[in-house]
């Protein structure tokens, strides 16, 4: 079995063994994919250039917007271009840097999920002093911050997966290169030192995750306490879908990372990788409050004339 040193290629999971459905899911994975750079796009146009949304909220999301649109392009063009040559293959320079871009982009996203859970409950529950702690420097302090944790973890992790000697061949059981695949091939005790870093990581993802909750329902408490209505209408909708998106991505990463032996399998494996990295960026947009979509299409006129 080769080991790391003459090991060129890694063979990703194929998601189909016939010409027809492979065609079939380079052209689905093109279509998620153009709607995400479309729609991504949009967002961050709209907020750069329409003055009333210069506002921490869509700050964020225009930060959101960013990581999306990295972490999609991380993965699906390299699974289409696969999918359109018949083949499985990615160096392992290529296969390194797509581990290093995916944790870092996802990790800095989940900071930043977690971010705009407190933008919110500033907003909502302590709305007089939204102004003092989301101000535009504190603001651009914890995006930094967000980006740069993310860096960190996934030059962390790339160095830990990647010092690693392999020898239990070359094929990994996902469609893309995943740390968790990556060390079934490993071959050394090591890959016991990254598994220990993995669990750590999960531990903030959980940690994150409680936070959020807690955050909401600290919201919710306080939304049902509005009088109007209509105000609680306009704040459920800038809440309920940042909280339906931070529920799919972090429920199906902690499933896909922390699932006993016992249930995996290849496809169980792949529909959660789905799951968590494609369809949240192409999803994320279209889950966005009046005020946006008001944006956008205001833009869309702009440039139509």
């Amino acid at each position: 079995m080769p080991n790391s040193s003459s090991m060129t290629v890694f063979l990703l999971l194929e998601f189909a063994d016939t010409r027809d459905l492979q065609l079939l899911h380079f052209w689905l994975f093109l279509g998620i994919y153009l709607a995400a750079l479309l729609a991504n796009g949009l967002i961050i146009t709209a907020v750069a250039c329409d003055q009333r949304l210069h506002t921490p909220m869509y700050f964020f999301l225009l930060n959101l917007a960013l990581l999306d649109l990295g972490t999609i392009s991380t993965t699906v063009p390299k699974s289409m271009a696969n999918s359109l040559w018949d083949t499985r293959a990615i160096s392992h320079p290529g296969c390194a840097v797509q581990v290093f871009l995916f944790n870092f982009l996802m990790s800095a996203e989940l900071y930043l999920l977690t971010i705009m859970a407190y933008d919110r409950y500033v907003a909502i529950c302590k709305p007089l002093h939204y102004g003092t702690l989301l101000g535009s420097r504190a603001c651009v302090h914890m995006a930094a911050a967000a980006w740069g944790s993310g860096f960190l973890n996934a030059v962390l992790h790339t160095a830990n997966t990647f010092a690693l000697p392999f020898c239990q061949g070359y094929a990994l059981d996902q469609f893309f290169c995943e740390i968790p695949q990556i060390l079934k091939l490993s071959c050394s005790d090591a890959y016991l030192r990254e598994v220990g870093v993995l669990v750590v990581s999960v531990c903030l993802v959980f940690g994150c995750f409680v936070f959020i909750v807690l955050s909401y329902g600290q919201i919710f408490r306080a939304v049902l306490r509005i009088p109007s209505e209509q105000g609680q209408h306009k704040a459920f909708s800038t809440c309920l879908p940042h909280l339906a998106m931070v529920s799919l991505f972090i429920s199906t990463a902690i499933f896909a990372y922390l699932k006993p032996p016992s249930i995996s399998s290849p496809y169980l494996d792949l529909m959660l990788a789905v799951l968590y990295s494609v369809v949240p960026p192409a999803v994320n947009p279209l889950m966005r409050n009046q005020d946006l979509r008001d944006g956008i299409r205001k833009l869309i006129t702009w440039t139509s004339i």
